[in-house]
């Protein structure tokens, strides 16, 4: 694979809603790692996404912390080994090299930044993620849909201090900011010198990706690796995410094609589809 270009997988709580497993909140997700059934049902979606063209599948991770999990009888860090397993099923299945990513995510609601925990509760909560992830054998720590910049430092530190490589991905608002009013050029200005691989942005209309990433182009240079995987359809406060086809997968292809990155994927709502649209026409013609 091209050590330039990278293409990440597609959304996988979409997509297992999408294949019939309960992604309700608080467990989202997470679900599928609590029945034989819906594991087999994820180790599906990620050997579909890896033959769609993806060199790096995404743990199933997002809400596999104990602050999702208390009082619900499940051991987070079972669940993250769990997690971690069958993304490495996927890999043996599809028989050819591929990159496991542990996904951390921002431990409250990932659109709102008014509930970022303190920092001595972000640093235990996240240093025990990391563990779990580390423990479950990933080969990068990927933390995304940030929407503060504290979080995102005190979540790198602890996942550089690993010798990981560790991507950081923010969630950003219309104007390019980052959902707690941040710059990502602020962000850049911090995070880089801590070691992260990529920076990156996620989690927002495809539509909206290249402002941002126009601006942590300038401030990171050319040859800094960005990243960039956009939504499709929209949120809902009990079911998590609606999907919809808003964005048909040539034309989310369009909209990647313009974007600064050279790691690029699909988040909410996104297909094998859109990965597979993405291998043919952005990273077979960039690589």
């Amino acid at each position: 694979m091209s050590s330039k270009h990278l293409l990440l997988d597609g959304a996988t709580g979409t997509e297992l809603n999408r294949r019939g497993i309960d992604t309700g909140l608080p467990l989202w997700s997470a679900n599928a790692l609590t029945t034989d059934a819906g594991l087999n049902v994820l180790r599906d979606v990620h050997l579909d996404y890896l033959n769609a063209g993806a060199d790096v599948i995404t743990t199933n991770t997002f809400r596999t912390h104990r602050r999702v999990l208390a009082g619900k009888g499940f051991s987070a860090r079972d669940l993250t080994l769990r997690a971690v397993a069958t993304a490495r099923e996927a890999v043996v299945a599809f028989a050819k090299p591929a990159i496991v990513a542990g996904s951390l995510s921002s431990l409250e609601d990932c659109y709102r930044p008014d509930l970022v925990p303190p920092s001595d509760e972000c640093h235990a909560e996240h240093s025990e993620r990391i563990d779990h992830l580390v423990a479950g054998g990933v080969d990068l720590l990927l933390i995304e849909t940030m929407n503060s910049i504290r979080e995102a430092v005190i979540a790198a530190k602890i996942a550089t201090a690993t010798g990981l490589p560790t991507w950081v991905s923010f969630v950003c608002d219309k104007k390019g900011h980052i959902l707690s009013g941040e710059s990502l050029t602020h962000a850049a200005e911090i995070l880089m010198p801590l070691g992260v691989k990529a920076l990156g942005v996620n989690c927002i209309p495809a539509q909206n990706l290249a402002q941002p990433l126009t601006e942590l182009r300038a401030v990171c240079g050319e040859s800094f690796p960005l990243m960039a995987y956009g939504n499709i359809g929209y949120v809902d406060d009990e079911q998590g995410w609606i999907n919809t086809d808003s964005t048909a997968p040539e034309g989310y292809l369009q909209h990647a094609q313009s974007w600064p990155a050279q790691i690029i994927g699909a988040c909410c709502g996104s297909t094998p589809e859109h990965i597979r649209k993405l291998n043919q026409g952005w990273k077979k013609s960039s690589t």
